[in-house]
């Protein structure tokens, strides 16, 4: 039998009892939107953070969430293949170095590409390490993000130095990727939502953000997600991939070259985190600038985990913690406060159920920190300023830490593996 052959949801590990996963239905996403603006339009009543669910949040939170996203696909290529990709970080800040150069001497359209191709030089580096030679995954992409770090910085030093607006620690201002709308739109939408109706200004705010001054670079990040989608799940390659990922051995046994898909992964994984660095630089700010990824490799990684390792949840987690970041930029203390009281009947829902399921213990921590969130909403008027930068980490945080109990990573995610070991 050949593994082309096999369906899709057969186990790879021919020893393994068949287990029926249940599948969210069709309908689950326009629902799962609807109740999210019906949530933020309620929000807005209570609390008064007009600017919550407005176009210009929507909008902003798709941008923040685009480089997060890449960087997570990219690790979700590597990790269907068995291989725990750390060194996103250090591959988007190749990337972003890439743009910068390309982008300033040959146009935006080549700076996307310099992006990817530096990213891809990063995912030939990490796939050397630990595929080609079985260094473990963490030291490796540790070392990767490390050494990127200083790469760039002496790449920056080297090229940019002595060019107009050009130094030491950024690149001269780069020409813009085009942006396009959705024509005679804006006006209407922009009318009915500035009529402030409850749940029909908001959902007209979210249409009108998703359709006005979109970058060329956004409708690109979401025909990667689709092809990565429909690549993983429904062709023999995409199963093959996930089958080194689940079980090396097995897919060996039937004929699968291991190590050839476990480093093509990872070099997909390059491409796409460059491809999210190159957004930060040519589309965020329209500058190469040394830092910039932020540690954004490291929560595209977390919203990978959030995602569960499929896309579809992956950019649910991408635009959660895109959304938390712009509200901490457009409204500071006050929009975050308003999200407080959304994270505390989260949590208290959350307590329920785990209650209901038989779990104590957690639906009493659950409940305790929806308490402890709540009163802090009740007894205060807005966010400290110290705690605003780290938002979107302590996003991070919570939404792992309730996450984690329906998560199954690949099986073999983070093994090294050796060519006929299954001999």
């Amino acid at each position: 039998m050949s593994v082309s052959t096999l369906d899709p949801a057969e186990p790879t590990d021919p020893t393994a009892v068949p287990t029926r996963r249940r599948r969210l239905p069709l309908w689950f996403w326009p629902v799962a939107i609807v109740g999210t603006i019906f949530v933020l339009a309620v929000l807005r009543v209570i609390t008064g953070a007009n600017d919550i669910a407005s176009s210009g949040a929507i909008g902003a939170a798709v941008a923040l969430a685009v480089p997060i996203a890449l960087a997570g696909l990219g690790g979700l290529w590597s990790e269907r293949a068995g291989v725990v990709n750390i060194g996103l970080e250090g591959m988007m800040i190749l990337g972003t170095w890439g743009a910068g150069f390309f982008g300033y001497h040959m146009g935006a359209w080549a700076g996307i590409v310099g992006g990817m191709v530096c990213g891809i030089i990063g995912g030939i580096i990490m796939g050397l390490a630990t595929v080609t030679f079985g260094v473990d995954h963490i030291v490796a992409g540790v070392a990767l993000n490390i050494t990127a770090m200083g790469i760039a910085k002496y790449l920056a030093a080297r090229f940019f130095t002595g060019l107009p607006g050009g130094g030491v620690t950024q690149s001269p201002p780069l020409p813009a990727v085009p942006r396009l709308s959705v024509p005679f739109m804006s006006g209407p939408l922009g009318t009915l939502e500035s009529k402030q109706i409850f749940f029909v200004s908001d959902l007209a705010a979210l249409v009108r953000g998703l359709t006005t001054n979109i970058s060329a670079f956004t409708i690109i990040a979401v025909l990667l997600f689709i092809g990565t989608f429909y690549f993983m799940w429904r062709t023999p390659w995409g199963l093959r991939l996930r089958s080194c990922g689940e079980s090396p051995v097995a897919a060996e046994s039937l004929g699968v070259n291991v190590i050839k898909y476990k480093f093509l992964a990872v070099t997909a994984s390059g491409a796409l985190a460059g491809l999210g660095g190159a957004f930060l630089s040519l589309v965020a700010a329209n500058i190469y600038r040394d830092g910039q990824t932020g540690g954004r490799g490291y929560i595209g990684l977390a919203a990978m985990i959030f995602g569960n390792w499929r896309p579809g949840g992956l950019a649910a987690g991408s635009l959660l913690f895109g959304y938390t970041d712009a509200a901490r930029l457009r409204g500071g203390g006050a929009n975050v406060h308003a999200l407080l009281l959304a994270i505390a009947v989260i949590l208290l829902a959350v307590a329920i159920w785990q209650l209901r399921r038989g779990r104590r213990k957690q639906g009493y921590l659950s409940a305790l920190t929806a308490l402890a969130v709540g009163l802090w909403w009740f007894l205060s008027d807005s966010v400290p300023g110290e705690l605003l930068g780290a938002t979107p980490y302590l996003t991070t945080l919570l939404v792992l830490a309730f996450a984690a109990q329906r998560l199954r990573m690949p099986a073999a995610d983070g093994q090294i593996y050796r060519r006929g070991e299954g001999h």
